[in-house]
Order: structure tokens, then sequence, then C-alpha cells
């Protein structure tokens, strides 16, 4: 035996086969040693399963074969994909192509929008004189209240303290 050890070496006699058909019997009679045993049968007679399979038999009931389910597409991100973005909105070019017009230093569209963004300061600069006016909006108000009565409280105090210091 190789590695130099036996191992589980079994010397099987005669007899002893003799004993194992009586003891678990043979596939035409039972076990006379054990009580309503018999040995295990095979399930199939033919055990060709490819050859039956592929028999017109059992092709004829079979039903037909299942495609398998298509794969969805990735999805793509429209901000990072031009063509997305373009599907999704027709007009991204076309606004795409305006903002980089109005980049340009002395293009028409630089000019037109640096106009809109002086007329959009002066709007809101002449707003603010309107309607915010110096020392009559409602936050200023406000806080007049407060410090008028934080004076009232620190004069409180100073006499207070004064009154102390006469004891």
């Amino acid at each position: 035996a190789p590695g130099g050890h036996f191992g589980r070496f079994l010397i099987w006699t005669e007899s002893a086969f003799k004993m194992l058909s009586k003891m678990y019997g043979t596939l035409k009679s039972g076990a006379p040693l054990k009580r309503g045993y018999t040995l295990p049968r095979a399930q199939m007679e033919n055990a060709d399963v490819a050859r039956i399979i592929n028999s017109t038999e059992v092709q004829s009931v079979l039903r037909p074969k299942m495609e398998p389910p298509k794969k969805a597409p990735m999805k793509r991100n429209p901000l990072k994909n031009a063509e997305v973005m373009a599907k999704l909105n027709p007009y991204a070019p076309e606004k795409k192509a305006l903002e980089r017009k109005r980049r340009e230093k002395g293009s028409a569209e630089q000019k037109e929008m640096e106009a809109k963004v002086k007329a959009r300061k002066a709007a809101s600069k002449e707003y603010n004189k309107k309607q915010k006016r110096g020392p009559d909006t409602f936050y200023k108000t406000l806080m007049k209240a407060f410090e008028a009565k934080a004076k009232a409280a620190k004069k409180d105090e100073a006499e207070g303290e004064e009154e102390a210091e006469e004891e």
C-alpha cells in the first residue's frame, strides 16, 4: 500500500460474502435475518438520462424553452452626458452655447448680460433708497425701543450703586 501503512485493509472470505446475502438478502428475495428489510432498488432500469430526455416522446410534451429576461440598460446621468440631457431637454445644447457666448469677452451676448446685471443692481439700489430709509426701518425702530430700556436699566443700577456707597 502507498505510504507504508494499510489503513482499513479488509480481507473478505467466502463465508463472509454468504453471510452478507443471508443478512441483507438479494434483489429477488427479502433478508432472512432482518425482518421486513429489502435491498434498495434502482429507481430507473435504463440510466441513459440524456437519451430519455431527448427522445421524441418526452420532447413532445415539454413546453417551449423560455428566453431569459432582457437586461435593462444602464441609466446615464444627464448632467454628465450631453446626449441624454438633449433627449430630456431639447433646448439644453442651445442654452449651453448661449452661456459659452456670454462668457466670451467682447461678444454681444456678454455686453447684453452686463447691461442686465447693471439694470438689476440699479433697480435694487433704487428700491433700497425708497423702501429701506435709514432710521425708519422696522428693525431699527425695534432696536431703538430696546436701547431705551437698556439705558433706563443702567441708570437705575447707577443710582442704586450711588445710594449703596452713601450708606
